[in-house]
């Protein structure tokens, strides 16, 4: 990342920004950071002035005790003063949860846009959300990051063999660099059923995207969101899953977030 503004707390937060027009925030999802959205950036940097940026805790961002997920909302309202004082928002998987909160906040946001927010439609799965949240703390807490980062990647449902295989690869060591956000993430996905008394806050126009070959949890769970805002639009990204390809997702994201 090449600048950095500060936080209200203090914290640095790392970003980079490219191309012109109407400003767009770009918001990752968990065991991500800034880096993970370029490529979505810079499909849209014909149209947007766009900035990515890594989360607390990741990459070049700084990280300040104790967290809550009122910090991370004010690292936006820091990044938005940066672009101007008001932007769009986009925000992936969990990310969409942060931008779903950020937005109720009241902060300076035109329009919001969300892909596939892992909320549970069913509420037998608090318990299993319980769970993951103590059996995520105590790993952090005792230093453990591979199992905690074990922890997600089973709950995502990846299977025992790749995670094994995961373990083995390169790309591990970084995976464990970032496995203190996790818990930043669980956070911010609250109980992990949808919020729909924060969602009802959200008073910029809201797109809610769900990939069209993704599994119906998915589908239902971006309806009720959409259904929960007071302008809310549900659609779905042809051909597409959780992995969204960008040069797919920007049309979508573009025609929208041009008003």
């Amino acid at each position: 990342m090449e600048k950095q503004t500060v936080s209200r707390d203090g914290t640095r937060v790392a970003y980079e920004r490219t191309g012109r027009g109407p400003a767009v925030v770009l918001v990752s999802g968990a065991m991500s950071t800034g880096a993970t959205m370029a490529p979505l950036a810079a499909e849209l940097s014909d149209r947007f002035d766009v900035t990515v940026y890594d989360r607390r805790g990741r990459g070049e961002s700084g990280d300040t005790a104790p967290y809550a997920v009122e910090r991370e909302i004010e690292d936006l309202a820091a990044l938005i003063e940066v672009v101007g004082g008001e932007a769009a928002l986009y925000g992936m998987s969990s990310g969409g949860a942060l931008v779903l909160r950020a937005a109720a906040s009241g902060l300076p946001v035109r329009r919001v846009a969300v892909y596939e927010v892992p909320y549970a439609m069913e509420d037998a799965a608090a318990p299993a959300a319980a769970e993951y949240t103590e059996r995520l703390a105590e790993a952090l807490g005792q230093g453990r990051r591979g199992d905690a980062v074990e922890l997600f990647l089973r709950r995502t449902g990846l299977g025992e063999e790749m995670i094994r295989g995961a373990r083995q690869s390169p790309m591990w060591a970084g995976m464990e660099s970032v496995a203190p956000s996790l818990a930043y993430d669980d956070a911010v996905m609250g109980d992990g059923r949808v919020p729909a008394s924060t969602i009802a806050s959200v008073t910029a126009p809201l797109l809610v995207l769900a990939g069209g070959a993704s599994d119906g949890w998915w589908h239902e769970a971006a309806r009720a969101v959409a259904d929960a805002a007071p302008d809310g639009t549900y659609s779905t990204v042809d051909g597409q899953t959780h992995r969204v390809e960008p040069g797919v997702l920007a049309p979508v994201l573009a025609e929208f977030l041009a008003g």
